[in-house]
């Protein structure tokens, strides 16, 4: 997706190599990512992809190259060892010139779009996050698991643009009493952010690692790109793109057009009955066979609440249609009932810059069987259409399916 460019050094005519991935669009904000220790190997360049994919011109520059040009380790024992010896030898102070000198070459792309520019650094790049915020002009920087921030705290009286630190709970390398001289200096502070996920251990965001998160991964990358979206861009008309999306599934009913809303490896979960799928020749087939062309002609969605995040949209809303042709998607093998249908919905929709990234689709699947007479609600804390209709009507009676709710009026 990306190539390696040349960065010219600020303080000699020496160049330096970096890796260089520019978003769909080919334009965008610039932001520079920071190694970890293993150099500019094939995990930063994904994840330079990854921010590229978000919709900013991704830099990785070489920060060991006045040690050794051209790092790219891997994760054996052998591999780490030669990573601590360069880590222990880094010139601090010449890796953040090199940083400066990686906006400069930013600056002067014409892919990179408006005046303001991002970092994010991962373990010895999160360290470098904390002297980038303060020693640069970066609008935002986001430090993962940085080692040995708790001794550059006197820098603070410098930070202008906004800061976001994620730490790990059990990170021996940033212990809880570094974190808590973290937090206590800049508390108050109105332009940093920390967060501590629980649970997790040093290098929870890389993908692979033996203490890789998923969930904890997930949370602190929406944190970034709201702290960076809300600095330097880019925005987009998520409900826009969203509505779009819907017109050609449910409008339409163009499988290539829905398709091409999406990034280029999409995923479908609807959560109540596991179809959908992921990527996009599984969900290509699953749009084409079993969703677009096979809901009900009268189906319909009435919109209650929108919320729209830096990154994804959660829409209510209730489905109605009347059962007369099979639903793989939330009735498979279910012959028609010909019953009518109405059933609050929940969409938790999340994008990848302009393009929609996932939709997770969530339901009361109990009141639809209740609805379509394959569930006897006697006798069952479930409901039918009811939850519909008092999702409309909150005067509507609640409590009814509690028998002992009598008994604690006063």
């Amino acid at each position: 997706m990306g190539k390696m460019i040349e960065i010219q050094a600020t303080d000699s005519s020496a160049t330096f190599s970096g890796y260089l991935a520019l978003p769909a669009s080919g334009k965008g904000p610039g932001v520079v990512i920071g190694q970890e220790i293993f150099g500019v190997n094939a995990n930063m360049r994904a994840v330079a992809d990854f921010y590229a994919e978000e919709g900013y011109v991704a830099l990785v520059p070489d920060l060991f190259w006045r040690l050794q040009p051209g790092v790219d380790l891997g994760y054996t024992e052998a591999d780490f060892a030669v990573a601590i010896d360069l880590f222990q030898r880094l010139d601090v102070d010449k890796a953040i010139t090199d940083i400066d000198a990686s906006f400069k070459a930013l600056r002067a792309l014409p892919e990179v779009e408006g005046p303001g520019l991002g970092y994010v650094g991962f373990c010895m790049g999160g360290k470098l996050a904390w002297l980038t915020a303060t020693r640069t002009d970066v609008a935002c920087a986001v430090g993962y698991y940085g080692m040995g921030i708790e001794h550059l705290l006197h820098e603070s009286e410098n930070l202008k643009g906004r800061l976001v630190l994620h730490f790990a709970e059990n990170d021996g390398y940033c212990d809880a009493d570094a974190r808590a001289r973290i937090s206590e200096h800049l508390a108050g502070h109105d332009q940093a952010e920390i967060y501590v996920y629980q649970g997790v251990d040093h290098a929870f965001a890389r993908a692979g690692s033996p203490h890789y998160d998923k969930p904890a991964s997930l949370m602190a990358h929406e944190r970034s790109i709201a702290a960076l979206k809300r600095e330097i861009g880019p925005h987009f008309n998520l409900s826009a793109l969203w509505e779009e999306h819907i017109r050609h599934e449910f409008d339409t009913r163009d499988v290539p057009a829905t398709m091409a809303t999406m990034v280029a490896e999409p995923y479908v979960n609807h959560i109540p009955t596991m179809t959908g799928g992921v990527g996009a020749k599984q969900l290509s087939r699953f749009y084409q066979h079993h969703f677009v062309h096979g809901n009900p002609p009268d189906m319909k969605l009435i919109p209650i609440s929108r919320t729209i995040g830096a990154l994804q949209i959660v829409d209510e809303f209730i489905m109605c249609f009347t059962h007369s042709t099979e639903i793989d998607w939330m009735l498979p093998n279910v012959a028609p009932t010909g019953k009518y249908v109405e059933i609050p919905m929940l969409g938790v929709i999340k994008f990848r810059g302009d393009k929609l990234y996932h939709e997770h689709i969530y339901w009361d699947q109990a009141s639809v069987l209740v609805q379509i007479g394959l569930l006897n609600p006697e006798g069952l804390p479930v409901a039918g259409v009811e939850t519909a209709r008092k999702l409309l009507d909150e005067q509507l009676p609640s409590n009814t399916l509690m028998q002992r709710w009598k008994h604690s009026e006063q």
